[in-house]
Parts: C-alpha cells; structure tokens; sequence
C-alpha cells in the first residue's frame, strides 16, 4: 500500500474547485492527467446544475453517481406505482421488480401509518435537590415552555403539526444529575430537523431561565438534539393470500413453500446472525427508495436496526403467519421522512423521483419506502428456501464481471447466452472469456485483480 507523506494544508476549502483538485492530484494521484479527466468526467454538461451540486455540501470536487433505477407494477393500497432505486448492488431492483409482479394479481401490497411522532431532548444536568422538586417547578411552567416556541412553531401548526407534548424525564440512576426534557413532534410532510433542533435550543433557554427564577440551583444544559430513533413514527406494510393462490413456481408445493418461508423468518427472529443479514435486505429496498427520493438513509438505517433491538434483542424486522388457510407477510418500520424542504425542491433527480411517485405525502412515502423493503425481503428468503440466493443474484453480477474483464459488446452477448441456463460464478466467467479471447485462464484471472 502506499503511503503518502503529505503535510497538512491550510485553507483548503477557502480554495478553488480547480485548486483542490490540483492539491489532491499532486499529492495523492498515481496517474494525474488519468484522475484529472475522470473527475471532470463526471461533472455536470450544464454550468449551472454544476454549480448546484457543488453547494450541498463542501469541498465539492466531482459528482458520485449511483445508477437510477424503476421497479414497475407495484400496486400499493389499490394505486399502480413505478417505484424509482438509487442503488449500485446488482439484484436489488430485479428482485422488487420481481416481488411487485409476483403480488400483483394476488391483491397487491397493503400499508398503513401507526404513527407519525418524532421526538427531541434538552440533555441536561440539576444537582438541586429531588425530581419532585424540578418536577413541580417543570409542571407550573410547561405552558411557558411552549409559548416560548410559537414564533417557531406557527407556520407548522398551520399545517396541522407541531409540537404534541413535552415532559420532564428522571435519568439520574443512569447518570447522576441528568435529567432530560423530551419533546414529541409532528413535523408533517417535512422531514423536521432544523424545526425540532430550533424548537429544542429555545426551549433550553427558557427552561435555564424558569428554574433560575425558581430556584438557587440552576440547570446546566448539555446539549438539545433530536433523534434520530423514532419508535413512534412507524409504518407497517403487509401481503396475504390463500395458500392455494400460492402457486410459487419453483416445484415445490404451496403448503411446503408456505411453511419454509415462516420457518426461515422464524430462523431469523431466533438468531441475530442470521437477523443482521435478513434486515440488511430489507434495507436494501427501503434505503434505495430512501436515497432516490432524497432523504437520510443513514438516519433509516440508524434507527431501523434500534428499533431491531427494541426489545432487548437484535431480531427480525419482518413477519410471517399461517393462519386459517392463510400466508400473511408484514413489516412494521420506523421511518421518518420528507417530502417538502432539503434537496428535495433542489436536486433534478429527486424532484423527479417525486414526480414519479405523484408527489406523495410524507405518509404516503413512509408506505411506498416500507413496502419497497417488504418487497425485496420476499425476493430474497423466497429464493433462500428455493434455488438459492447466488442464482439470480450472479446472474445480475455478470455484466459487472464482464465489465471488469473489459469485455466488448460481442463478448458480453455470447457470455450472457452462455449462462442462460448455467451457475454463474467469477471463475467460470473468466474461463468462457478466456476461451473466447483465446488467451490462458491464469492470464485473463490475472488481469481481472
């Protein structure tokens, strides 16, 4: 590995795009005029979507493309979607695409929202005495505490959201002095941060001056954020059918088919090692939806592996039942998400993804996310309990193998016909390609690393 001794740089942010890339290129490029016209390469042809870009963030040198893609014939709630993937792992869209048709004629998907509350804490410290007594101090002044945000909270109330409720928590026996002030919100069809993280630093400052007022010992405050965990703000989507509409495909019966997949999502409840992948797919789906449509996929993530654990254990996400004839399949997910504000009135592509979707509510995407992983979680334990996971999954991969052989058109196209009824695998894949070009197995496995 080689390792760069390069001094720390002074100022970089206040320069340039082009001096940062010519800083990075001197210092760290193997090949400077190659990493020049690559970066270049990937900037935008209109000036001024460049520019656009380049102020999301900072230090901007170049864009980063994921491939866009759609999943069609989703019918969610009784509506036909084309759901948009942003997403570079090979099977993800094939695999809801695959869902999507397989529900099709079997009542779709339903979804519902269980709850749309977010929350946020005023972390702080009191060494003043007992709970009770903050407690009566925090009981006299809460609607003090809540007028003091309504300059904040006006144009959210306008809309039917807001603030829902405040309350005084006692975590003293988990850190000594340390209390919090834990706030639920309902920030509608806005993801929320910047209100809920305003409302929580005003409310800090009242509160310091109300116990203040009230009493000799005064409040230290910590820190006021909200988080990103949000147990409350759940959606749950779910596919059922008669066990005789099963009609699976692979060769085996409905019932068997039927009791391996509970047994697998059983599996998964029982054994976290077995969890982590099995949410891992899940995610796969909702976090493509999540990135396509601009929102937080980190925060989804986050919190939908908490949420795993809630109870004490790392477990399943999704569900499944036989019950009076009956396959049922299901998911409850927090997801907390936006449809107004951020990049999502900036970035081209994720206006159009909202386009795509018909400009949904918050509550509708939350659906339309949680039923993209549902999607993709039958996909996979469906082909678990069959033919097994590599089977589709390489097939996708192929292209990717073939591109990294650098593959023509002609080559890819035989290749591809080659494996319409073979396991595919990169080493079998290197020796149909090796045979084509007529050069040694070792050789062409060479160039591939």
């Amino acid at each position: 590995m080689k390792k760069h001794q390069t001094p720390p740089v002074k100022g970089f942010s206040k320069l340039s795009k082009e001096a940062k890339i010519e800083w990075l290129i001197a210092h760290y490029a193997e090949n400077p005029s190659d990493s020049l016209n690559m970066l270049k390469g990937y900037w935008h042809n209109l000036p001024e979507v460049q520019r656009l870009h380049d102020e999301f963030i900072e230090n901007t040198i170049s864009n980063y493309y994921l491939p866009f893609g759609v999943a069609p014939n989703f019918l969610i709630n009784g509506n036909m979607y084309t759901i948009p993937f942003a997403i570079e792992e090979s099977s993800v869209v094939a695999a809801a695409a695959k869902s999507a048709t397989f529900w099709l004629d079997r009542g779709g998907f339903k979804a519902q929202v269980l709850g749309m509350v977010k929350m946020g804490h005023v972390h702080f410290l009191w060494s003043g005495g007992s709970h009770d007594v903050l407690n009566e101090i925090f009981e006299a002044h809460r609607s003090r505490l809540l007028a003091s945000t309504e300059s904040i909270t006006k144009n959210m109330r306008a809309r039917g959201g807001g603030i829902l409720d405040i309350q005084l928590i006692d975590k003293t026996l988990e850190e000594p002095d340390y209390y919090q002030l834990e706030v639920r919100f309902d920030t509608r069809d806005s993801m929320g941060a910047n209100f809920i993280n305003s409302c929580l630093e005003t409310l800090a400052k009242e509160w310091k001056n109300i116990v203040a007022e009230q009493h000799e010992q005064p409040v230290t405050v910590v820190m006021s954020i909200l988080s990103n965990f949000t147990p409350e703000c759940v959606v749950r989507a779910e596919v059922s059918c008669k066990i005789e509409d099963i009609n699976e495909g692979s060769g085996i019966d409905n019932q068997e088919f039927a009791d391996k997949f509970v047994r697998a999502i059983r599996i998964a409840k029982a054994e976290p090692y077995r969890a982590v992948t099995h949410n891992k797919g899940i995610m796969n789906g909702v976090d493509a939806v999540i990135i396509a449509t601009g929102n937080d996929f980190r925060a989804t993530e986050a919190c939908a592996h908490a949420y795993a654990a809630k109870d004490g254990r790392y477990t399943s996400l999704s569900h499944a039942e036989i019950k009076d004839g009956n396959f049922r399949f299901w998911i409850d997910l927090p997801l907390s998400v936006g449809t107004v504000g951020g990049i999502i009135s900036l970035h081209p592509m994720v206006k159009f993804a909202h386009e795509l979707l018909g400009n949904p509510s918050a509550e509708e995407l939350m659906q339309i996310s949680a039923v993209a992983g549902l999607a993709q979680n039958f996909s996979a334990v469906r082909s678990l309990i069959t033919s097994g996971i590599q089977k589709g999954h390489m097939k996708m991969h192929l292209l990717n193998i073939l591109n990294q052989l650098e593959a023509t058109e002609e080559e890819k196209k035989q290749i591809v016909e080659y494996f319409k009824d073979k396991v595919v695998s990169f080493s079998a894949a290197v020796e149909i390609f090796s045979k084509l070009r007529g050069i040694p197995v070792p050789q062409a496995q060479k160039a591939a690393k």
